[in-house]
This record gives structure tokens, sequence and C-alpha cells, in this order.
């Protein structure tokens, strides 16, 4: 229902940053260009609400959030706000997947909240309303909310339909697997076409526990969007409503004056990593979670995460280590039932603050845990004790490294190093089934700074999985994996091998050894084969010597830290809310 005029707020302007573009006789050529777009004197004395949306043709994933902005909006206006709706990019992991066009996906992540932040402070906008659909655009926009900290709600633009293939629900995964399995001959051409026209048949992010998903997870529990907004599927009319209730909410937050900061705690940001241990959730949390933490100016980083995941239960069967998709966890409640689950087991900071003014504790009181479905367990009766996703250490990852073990029966592996310096030869390995049971698949070179732009691999991942060998080789990389990898794949292994880390200085046939169940990555070399080895080790030049990438690669840091690009909240002597 619209709110009444009584309902509608006011607000001092002389303490809003659009003071400086609305007020005053010296802001008379400013407030023309706002009349030559249609505002009234009346909207041009409200606060601005920036209204960003990561929406584009380039993929489902971002193609219904223009229609979710319109609601936003309209929220915002009622609730006595003037919203000023922007775009920017989004690079899709489906579409980019495979090719060197996955070097843009991880940049796309600064670009996306640089030039948010950018539009905020050119028009000194006092609030912000975030609408992301793609893995790296939920992160991109929550970091330039705690980085801008002006009040800001994010919201997730929804998961996609499932598919159906031969009578059974599929995702994105099911066709990149399909490669695979078409390769090795057990998938007929006319399958393998059958299954890619019927995968992906609505708007939405791809439908199982993969990066968007864990991230709209994340979301929620770390305390920046509405509860349930990010559960229903992107073609429902729901979304419109929880839409609408962000712009509600956002000036809500204005007049309160509660900013991200005051959300975005070590606590809401352990509240986060558990909720993508529970979840089986992707590994690149391991890179965000810390990237978000470095924007409010918190120490937050692989390390910490993992910590996080190795005391966490696992108790959500979703895909792709479970049967369940995201659609399937909206029809019994949504994150909300996830975070219940947590909450009531002691694994969430209750005294959390939240978008919706109230704490985590407070919110929870309006849900109930659901006890007629087998998606959620309780955590007394979890799929595992503990999470989905943990964190990796030894003389071959001196930073760390990443693994989701959800869906692993064996959590242990030894096998000899089989060398490649970019995704595409081994790829070509993988395609030609040049490889043995027992490999560990080293691909190198395709870190952060190396690649440049930190690839995922999961067009490599899943055509082992669709060959039958998921489970009789390993992996690892300086690298990412998508958040539909699944088998024995290890990604972030630090340092990179761009700037002479250990996995730079493995050669085929070295043993390496990993425990998953210890957090350990070694290979069998000793300290002194491993400082000869790096005499010899010489820098390796990439192809990328200007534009974008070579500029990205100037300033990246280790994926042990987030992978991030500016010195963060930090190194900050104001923030922009306070201009």
């Amino acid at each position: 229902m619209p709110l009444d005029e009584n309902q509608k707020r006011h607000f001092d302007k002389s303490k809003l940053p659009s003071r400086h573009v609305t007020v005053g006789p010296n802001r008379a050529p400013h407030r023309s260009m706002y009349y030559a777009m249609g505002l009234s004197e009346e909207e041009i004395d409200q606060p601005f609400v920036g209204v960003a949306t990561c929406w584009n043709e380039a993929a489902p994933c971002n193609i219904a959030l223009s229609r979710q902005a319109q609601a936003t909006k309209s929220g915002a206006k009622e609730a006595g706000g003037t919203p000023r709706e922007f775009t920017t990019i989004t690079v899709t992991d489906g579409i980019a997947m495979g090719h060197q066009g996955m070097k843009s996906s991880l940049v796309s992540r600064e670009v996306i909240a640089d030039s948010t932040e950018l539009t905020m402070r050119g028009h000194c906008y006092d609030a912000l309303v975030g609408i992301a659909g793609c893995d790296k655009s939920l992160p991109g926009m929550m970091m330039s909310m705690v980085r801008l900290n002006v009040p800001a709600v994010f919201m997730y633009g929804g998961t996609i339909l499932p598919g159906r293939f031969k009578d059974h629900d599929v995702t994105i995964q099911d066709v990149f697997e399909g490669v695979g399995a078409h390769a090795a001959g057990t998938m007929s051409d006319g399958d393998l076409h059958d299954l890619e026209c019927h995968a992906c048949p609505s708007a939405g992010s791809c439908g199982g526990q993969f990066t968007a998903n864990t991230m709209a997870c994340v979301s929620e529990a770390i305390g920046l969007a509405l509860p349930g907004s990010a559960g229903a599927p992107a073609p429902y009319e729901s979304r419109d409503e929880y839409a609408r209730a962000s712009g509600v909410a956002v000036m809500d937050l204005l007049e309160k004056n509660i900013r991200p900061r005051d959300i975005v705690t070590r606590k809401s940001l352990e509240n986060a990593a558990t909720i993508v241990a529970a979840s089986g959730g992707s590994t690149n949390a391991a890179l965000h979670l810390p990237a978000i933490a470095h924007e409010a100016g918190i120490d937050f980083d692989l390390h910490e995460v993992a910590r996080i995941f190795r005391k966490t239960p696992y108790i959500a069967d979703l895909k792709p280590a479970g049967r369940y998709i995201a659609k399937d966890l909206f029809e019994i409640g949504g994150v909300p039932v996830l975070m219940k689950a947590l909450f009531e087991g002691g694994y969430l900071h209750g005294d959390c603050l939240t978008v919706t003014g109230k704490t985590l504790a407070e919110n929870m009181e309006a849900f109930t845990f659901p006890t007629d479905q087998d998606i959620i367990r309780p955590t007394s009766d979890p799929i595992s004790t503990w999470g989905g996703v943990v964190g990796l250490r030894g003389n071959l990852a001196p930073q760390g490294a990443i693994v989701k073990v959800a869906g692993l029966d064996n959590l242990k592996f030894t096998g000899r190093a089989r060398c490649f310096d970019c995704e595409e030869d081994a790829f070509e390995a993988v395609s030609k089934r040049d490889y043995q049971e027992g490999d560990v698949l080293v691909i190198r070179y395709e870190g952060p700074r190396g690649g440049p732009g930190m690839r995922e691999m999961l067009a490599t991942t899943a055509a082992i999985y669709g060959q039958g060998m998921g489970k009789k080789v390993a992996l690892i990389t300086d690298g990412r994996f998508s958040g539909a990898t699944r088998g024995f794949c290890i990604g972030h292994v630090g340092p990179e091998a761009a700037v002479g880390g250990p996995i730079g200085l493995l050669r085929d046939g070295d043993t390496i050894v990993i425990d998953a169940d210890e957090g350990t990555l070694d290979v069998e070399l000793s300290d002194a084969e491993l400082a000869e080895r790096r005499k010899a080790w010489q820098p390796r030049a990439h192809d990328y010597q200007a534009g974008t990438l070579w500029k990205y690669a100037q300033t990246v840091g280790d994926a042990e830290k987030g992978a991030v690009t500016h010195p963060g909240g930090a190194a900050e002597t104001h923030c922009y809310a306070d201009i």
C-alpha cells in the first residue's frame, strides 16, 4: 500500500551530501538541469536516492533488474525521497567462462564498485539502493555501499527458474558437465542440444548455490538486505514488492542515520561466512567477504573466513553438491529458513544491526523453522559437522587456498603434478583425455596479477566431471573456481605463480598431498629444493600490457586479502557520507 502524507519523512538538506548540488543561489545552474529532467522544486528539495542496477542484455541474470528498479523508485518516492536511477556494468561468468573473456570477470567487481562510487560522488546522492544479479555484481554493489557509507539497502535480482531435461530439473552446471559427457562419448549431439535449449528457461541468476545465490544469502546474513528479499525467482512479481520495500527502507535508514558501517562489523562478517559454509556455497565468498570487510577497514582475510568455515555445520542440501536449487529454498521460506536454523543452533550473532533498523535476533522472531522439508536441516542433524567450504595451508600455499568439500566422499588426495601454465592448455588436455587417474592438474599463472584477472575454471572442472573422472583426479590453481564447480578442486593458491609462489615452482611428477580434513596443501619437496628452484624461476610477462587488465594487474593485491585494488577504509581520512 502507498504511504500517506503523514508517513513521508522530512529531512534537513543542510546535513546531506545533496546540499552541494541543490541548495543556495550558487546552485541555480545545477537545479536548472534537474528542472530539464522534469523534477519539481519539491523533488529537488528532497533527499536524492541513487538507485543503481547492473541491468544489461549480457545475460539472464541482469535482464529483469530494470523492472525492479522502477518498483524501488516508487518506494523511495512514497517515503519522501527523489530517486535517481543509474546503471553500471556486469560481466557474466556463464558467458565469459572458458575463454579469455573470463579475465574480465573479477576485474568487473572493482569497476562496479568504482563506477557506483563515482556516480554517487559526482552527483552528491544521499542514499543508495543497489540491485544486482550476476556473480561479481553482488559483492561489487555491497563494496560500494560500505565504501560510500551513506544509508544503503542491497537487493538481489533473483534466481532463474529450473530447466527440465529428461524429466528432471537442470541448471547451467548440467550444460557445462554435458560438454564433458559429450567429449567422453556418453552424451549424443542431440541430447546436448536439447539440454542447452532447456537449461535456462527464464530471467535470473544461475539456479544452484553458486556464487550469485551464495552472495545473495550473504546479503541477508550480513544485514544489508531486507529479510526474505533474496528468495523469489527473478520472474516473480513478489520481487517488485521487495524492491518497493527496499526503497522505503532506505529512507528509514536515512532518517535514522543508520549507515552500512554500522551494519557491516566483524560479527556480521562472521555471520556472512557462517551462511556460506552452512549452505555449501561458492569458494568465491572467500574473496568477496575480505573485500567487503576491507571497505570498512576491517581485517577479515581468507584465514578468518576459513576459521568460521571450519566450525560451521553444513546443513543445506543444495546444488552443486546436493539435490535442490534456489527456487526450492524459496518455496520453504527462503534464506530466513537457513538463518533461523543457524540462529537457533547458536551459530549467528543475534545482536548485529540490519537494514530493518532491528537486530538480526529481532528479525528472526518473525520466522519459524519448517520441519516438513528436507532442504535445510537443523544444526543438530547436519549433513556434516563442519562447513562445506574449507581453507588449506602448507608449503604449496603459504598464503592459503580454498576448497569446497561439500559432496566429497574423501577429503584426502595424493597425486602426481601435471602442470599447465594457462587454462586453455589444461582444457585441451582434458578434452583429449590426456591425463590419468591420480593426477593433480595444476593450472597456474591465472592469479589476480598473473592472469591477469584470476579466471574461473568451470569449463575444465565440469569437463572432468562429465567424463566421470571428478573423483579420480584433483585440480589446484592460483585462479578461481565457479560456484558450480564440484570435485577436489582447490583455488586461490597463494602466493600466485606470477610473483614466484611455490605453485610456479612445481614440475610434472612432483607429489602433491591434499588433506582437507587437516586443512593442509603440500608438495613433497624440501625447503632447500624449493629454494633452489626459486633461484632458477623467472617472472613472465602476460599478454595484457595496456588497457584495463594492465591497470588492474598493477594495483591488485593477493587473493588472501580479497584481491583488492586500493588501501580501503583503514586508510581514509574521511568517507563520502561526511562531505
